[in-house]
């Protein structure tokens, strides 16, 4: 038996980086970047303007004030997307909207709120520094910059930003399809009949939903008896996936097959258990370059070693760096025990309370125990040693969501 940390270290060492293939961008939200990409042009690729107002010569405005205004000749317009074509002259200005091209001759725009219109003359009531509100020539990026790193995971900024740069495609890492199969004679799918001594195959699809949820396909493998000839079927038609994934029979009973099966189809098994609480019994071993994971098959116990050890190899095989959930530190609101020898991650609902990050159990810890899993903003790090932890003792907590409260939200009124 292992401790947990070294399980990681292990486990990531084995696992490879997917390829790559070429994707339309609005198909790239979540993914990572596999190479560099590079400016072709500057953007913005002409001077523009940054407020509505007016285009002038900054000559023209020298110690104007609301007292001593302006008088200048209005001229033309320049909205966006239709430049004004003549050049500005001595006395002169162009009415101008943000993003309109800067005339020739102009070198200044003047908020239209630092203004008063009458006829066809424009009176200025302020001096704006020279250059005032006028986006240059490449302030965004420049031509033949990296704008976007290898390794970037895509969100909306940066597809806005290939849009702009205009790459309608854009390299990234492959997806890893993960081929999941739920062990067990006990096990129904869901529109099979519950009959007595039946359990519903919860695994299957929160499983699925965890592999989906880092952005990795899962592919269903259904689920099969305690039988080795059948899971040895089952794991074969596996061998198509990138990933196997497997739930149940890793422990030590007598229908406890599966770690047995999988070396029989040829996985090297490189460890069985680790250190930790829920699921001591898990398996791991590649078959080829292909990552194999055989996970207890109580529910939350499946859900917390997919969340130590799946989730973080399948993170590193689509290109990600930041492969763990964040933690952070609250404070005990209830004694907490502890199990000398094994690490404990225990499900813990967040809240604040006199401006401290507050941490409490979700209910029972029973591995079979999902509904304290649904509760869960998080889970705490809950280290072997002897005698637990009291009330205000501190600790870590492992995120196990966005939503989880670190500080009280407000809106900005």
């Amino acid at each position: 038996m292992i401790d947990i940390g070294e399980a990681q270290r292990q486990i990531l060492e084995e696992i490879p980086v997917l390829g790559t293939e070429r994707i339309h961008i609005l198909e790239a939200l979540g993914r990572v970047l596999a190479q560099d990409v590079t400016s072709a042009r500057n953007v913005p690729m002409c001077q523009n303007s940054a407020m509505d107002g007016y285009a002038c010569r900054h000559e023209d405005l020298v110690g104007t004030t609301s007292q001593t205004p302006a008088r200048l000749k209005l001229i033309g317009e320049a909205p966006a997307g239709k430049p004004y074509r003549e050049t500005v002259s001595t006395g002169e200005a162009v009415r101008i909207t943000t993003g309109g091209i800067l005339p020739s001759g102009a070198d200044t725009v003047v908020m239209v709120e630092n203004t008063e219109l009458h006829d066809q003359f424009v009176t200025i009531l302020a001096t704006p520094s020279k250059g005032a509100h006028i986006r240059d020539v490449g302030e965004d990026v420049k031509a033949g910059e990296v704008v976007l790193n290898r390794g970037t995971v895509v969100r909306p900024p940066e597809i806005g930003m290939l849009a702009t740069l205009g790459h309608a495609y854009v390299h990234v890492f492959q997806r890893p399809i993960v081929a999941i199969l739920s062990t067990g004679d006990e096990l129904v799918d869901l529109d099979e009949p519950l009959t007595e001594g039946k359990v519903l195959c919860s695994n299957s699809y929160s499983l699925a939903a965890q592999v989906m949820e880092c952005g990795a396909i899962p592919l269903s493998l259904g689920t099969c008896s305690d039988d080795g000839e059948d899971q040895q079927l089952r794991l074969c038609q596996g061998l198509r996936a990138d990933v196997i994934l497997t739930s149940g029979g890793v422990s030590v009973g007598k229908y406890d097959l599966v770690k047995d099966s999988l070396s029989q189809v040829g996985v090297n098994v490189k460890f069985w258990k680790v250190a930790m609480k829920p699921g001591k019994p898990l398996v791991f071993g590649t078959i080829g370059n292909k990552p194999v994971f055989g996970l207890p098959g109580n529910p939350t116990s499946a859900m917390t070693s997919f969340e130590q050890f799946v989730r973080p190899a399948l993170l590193k095989m689509m290109g990600h760096t930041r492969l763990f959930r964040p933690t952070t530190e609250a404070v005990l609101a209830e004694y907490v025990p502890s199990e000398p020898g094994r690490l404990h991650l225990a499900r813990c609902s967040l809240f604040e309370e006199d401006g401290q990050t507050m941490a409490q159990s979700t209910g029972t810890q029973s591995s079979g125990a999902l509904r304290s899993m649904v509760l869960a903003d998080g889970l705490m790090i809950i280290l072997p040693v002897e005698h637990g932890f009291s009330r205000g003792a501190k600790v870590k907590v492992q995120l196990l969501h966005s939503n989880a409260p670190l500080v009280a939200c407000s809106p900005f009124w």
